[in-house]
């Protein structure tokens, strides 16, 4: 079945229980084609475990949740060796992190030291227990939920893990018709009670790796470089876009360009996922909020020229 296809399965399975966010499942789509993680920030009660939750309900993948407190410890997420009585030797019992989709609820409610336990496995696929490495299953992606910094409890994300997400998304209030909506569809049913499976993990990787013929012109890939390079000189900046950065935009948009059915990349698709994709990234010396990444960004792309060729 045509990547394409598959995507509009997954997609139509979420809209059952998720209301009017098209765009949001969209990025969704996008950074798991890009075998990515994401960011989910918003304040509680807007629907981020629970679109979360029908993703994951709509793989088949194995799920795990992990309810991120400040006494979860490194090992609950990365597992531990325990010494075997009847064999004499240590056993290696792994960690939540071992399933496939992991939901990280409230992931800046716990310590900075267990949240460094995720930096390996989010980057290289493994984890590393006593000097010995263990491959996460795939396909593997990391969607954690995240309330506002500022409110109690929480502990600021550093920044090579928020490098780590190639997505910061925010889901945002329904409108008053959405939420009538949400209203009159609402059940007590859990989300795996209410959705079924519609792709396998042999669907996911076969997309994922369908991905790699998407094509990149070098006019686009300059386009690119230019965005992140302007991020790197502009006053009000401290850290600007790594070239980290730049690859996850550029994965971005293949996956863009492949869930529209096209099989070329095309300013838009760079213009349409600068926001989620960089946004997160910008570090700026004013934090007194009277100037945003957004308006970087926006700022950012204006100013920069659009290849006229793809």
């Amino acid at each position: 079945m045509h990547p394409t296809e598959l995507l509009d399965r997954i997609r139509n399975n979420i809209r059952k229980v998720i209301i009017g966010k098209d765009n949001v499942i969209d990025h969704l789509l996008i950074s798991l084609l890009c075998s990515g993680h994401v960011l989910i920030e918003d304040i509680p009660g807007t629907g981020k475990t629970t679109l979360v939750s029908a993703l994951a309900a709509s793989l088949g993948c194995s799920f795990r949740r992990i309810q991120f407190t400040p006494d979860v410890l490194p090992s609950d997420i990365t597992g531990f060796n325990m010494f075997n009585l009847k064999t004499g030797e240590q056993e290696f019992h792994p960690g939540s992190i071992m399933h496939q989709i992991i939901l990280a609820d409230e992931i800046n409610r716990t310590s900075p030291k267990t949240q460094s336990a995720l930096l390996e496995v989010m980057q290289e696929n493994q984890v590393t227990v006593d000097g010995k490495t263990y491959d996460a299953p795939r396909p593997f992606m990391v969607l954690a939920t995240q309330n506002p910094v500022d409110m109690a409890g929480t502990y600021p994300l550093p920044e090579a893990q928020l490098d780590r997400f190639i997505m910061c998304i925010s889901i945002g209030y329904p409108s008053h018709e959405e939420e009538v909506q949400i209203l009159t569809n609402h059940r007590t049913r859990r989300i795996s009670e209410t959705l079924s499976p519609v792709v396998t993990a042999r669907d996911v990787l076969n997309m994922q790796q369908e991905l790699e013929t998407i094509k990149c012109s070098r006019a686009v890939m300059d386009y690119i470089t230019a965005i992140s390079e302007a991020t790197r000189s502009m006053q009000g900046i401290r850290i600007g876009i790594s070239p980290r950065g730049s690859i996850a935009l550029m994965l971005a948009s293949k996956a863009c360009a492949m869930l529209d059915g096209r099989t070329f990349v095309l300013p838009d698709d760079v213009q349409r996922m600068a926001d989620p994709v960089l946004c997160h990234r910008l570090i700026l010396k004013d934090k007194s909020g009277q100037q945003s990444s957004q308006s970087v960004i926006a700022s950012i792309l204006h100013s920069t020229k659009i290849p006229a060729a793809r």
